[in-house]
């Protein structure tokens, strides 16, 4: 017995079909016309667009901050990704200082297992760089754990340039790729020092210390690391205008850049950090890093997204309640929990103000957030694609809907939403889950974590 859905469009990275899919044995069995057998469940979705399901790049659940952890764990996180369409998360396991990445990706193990709502897989977040690390890539990457991240940023997480080119070296050896964020620590810890002993300590201060120009510096080191190493490097969440053009000089010369940025970037600006006179705290909602910036790196993004500059869009979700948690900061902005909320809203935001906007097309966002994310992370053809023998991860989108998005409104665990009062265009009737339904006019229909772990394979575009 399978399931057939009629009548849909379906969503490549190349056009839009109208053809029908039948689902078995948890893939894609057979595409076209006259497909329905026996005893099989039909489901008519007539006018809607049928998307292969979401795969989010970049989430952190359940995550120690040291102060606090994330409002959302891989229960609620992947909930809220499921009901907004990605069918696939890849988090950050993080290592802690002293700790081996083998105990790492066992701790994110259990954190995970027997509670994910939808597939998953995990980014190595190194932070602790010594020769048993550089042995023990090898080690990820035959869990299936094909890509890591180092950190240029935060006192207790980032590392030496040495270290960069070391882990560069390694990766190329192994097939790996890193991640990296990119702005410049020291540079900010000085910043954020002087702003505090001159008694500047409200959330508007989070932007003022992380200026553009610590981002661009970090990705030209970065690339200039990478054309010494001469390997790929990842850059995650891009946020500016100067960093693009940073990228853009480095592949010019033959560097690889892998290059992520996030619906926030895109959408949100440094005017939700208000104005320095200000006394609310309104604006610690919107304390992330890098910080938002200014509407000129806005256009600049859609931009490189028009240009195949921007490879995929994650979401860095990573989120904390406005009360009980940002909070810890009311007195000093250096101590705001660091991150926001997105992983329900990615693929809603890029249909309404990307598609029906027309600054891309269904097939340009279907290969933002799902088709390049499965190949550069070992996942395709597997996940990412509409195709036979694929999993039948599936998103089906009634574009004739619109509503608000509201935080009463939504699955993440978390008291706000940084796109309150947004315009949300389209509904998300149907979710399959490898050939499972699992979620019918934005509900579950059951209530059971069938979320299983992705080992991938090292990146391949053949």
């Amino acid at each position: 017995m399978g399931t057939v859905l009629i009548n849909g469009r379906v969503v490549t990275p190349e056009e839009t079909i109208e053809c029908d899919i039948r689902i078995e044995n948890e893939v894609i069995e057979s595409m076209g016309k006259n497909l329905i057998k026996e005893n099989d469940k039909v489901i008519d979705v007539k006018g809607a667009y049928i998307l292969p399901g979401a795969i989010d790049t970049h989430t952190h659940f359940d995550l120690d901050t040291g102060t606090t952890f994330t409002a959302d764990n891989f229960e609620t996180g992947t909930k809220a990704a499921i009901v907004g369409g990605t069918t696939t998360i890849l988090d950050f396991a993080t290592q802690n200082k002293g700790e081996s990445l083998e105990e790492a990706l066992n701790n994110w193990h259990k954190k995970a297992q027997y509670k994910a709502y939808c597939d998953y897989g995990f980014h190595m977040a190194i932070t602790d760089w010594n020769e048993k690390v550089s042995k023990d890539m090898q080690l990820m990457i035959d869990e299936g754990v094909t890509s890591f991240k180092m950190y240029m940023a935060y006192k207790n997480l980032m590392v030496k340039d040495r270290e960069i080119y070391e882990a560069l070296v390694r990766s190329k050896e192994i097939g790996g790729l890193i991640g990296f964020h990119c702005e410049n620590g020291d540079i900010i810890d000085a910043l954020v020092d002087n702003a505090k002993k001159n008694h500047k300590t409200k959330p508007y201060y989070h932007f003022k210390t992380r200026p553009a120009c610590l981002e661009s510096e970090a990705i030209n080191r970065l690339a200039s690391i990478g054309e010494v190493a001469k390997a790929p490097v990842w850059i995650v969440h891009l946020s500016t205008e100067m960093g693009l053009k940073e990228i853009k000089k480095a592949r010019a010369k033959g560097v690889e850049v892998v290059l992520e940025s996030c619906p926030q970037y895109l959408l949100l600006d440094n005017s939700y950090y208000g104005k320095e006179t200000d006394e609310s705290f309104e604006a610690a909602k919107y304390v992330m890093s890098p910080p938002l910036r200014g509407k000129n790196d806005n256009e600049a993004l859609w931009e490189g997204i028009r240009n195949g500059d921007i490879d995929f869009l994650g979401t860095d979700h990573c989120s904390f309640n406005y009360k009980g948690q940002k909070d810890l900061g009311i007195d000093d902005f250096s101590k705001i929990p660091n991150g926001g909320p997105g992983v329900e809203h990615r693929v809603y935001l890029m249909y309404t103000y990307g598609v029906c906007e027309g600054k891309i097309s269904i097939n340009d966002m279907s290969r933002l957030v799902s088709t390049n994310a499965a190949k550069n992370f070992g996942l395709y053809p597997k996940k990412g694609i509409i195709q036979v023998g694929s999993d039948a991860d599936l998103v089906v989108l009634n574009p004739n809907t619109e509503t608000i998005i509201t935080k009463d409104k939504q699955t993440q665990n978390v008291d706000y939403t940084p796109y309150e009062g947004f315009k949300r265009k389209g509904s998300i009737e149907h979710v399959f889950l490898r050939g499972n339904e699992v979620v019918k006019d934005e509900n579950f229909i059951d209530n059971s974590p069938i979320g299983l772990y992705q080992r991938r394979n090292v990146r391949n575009f053949d």
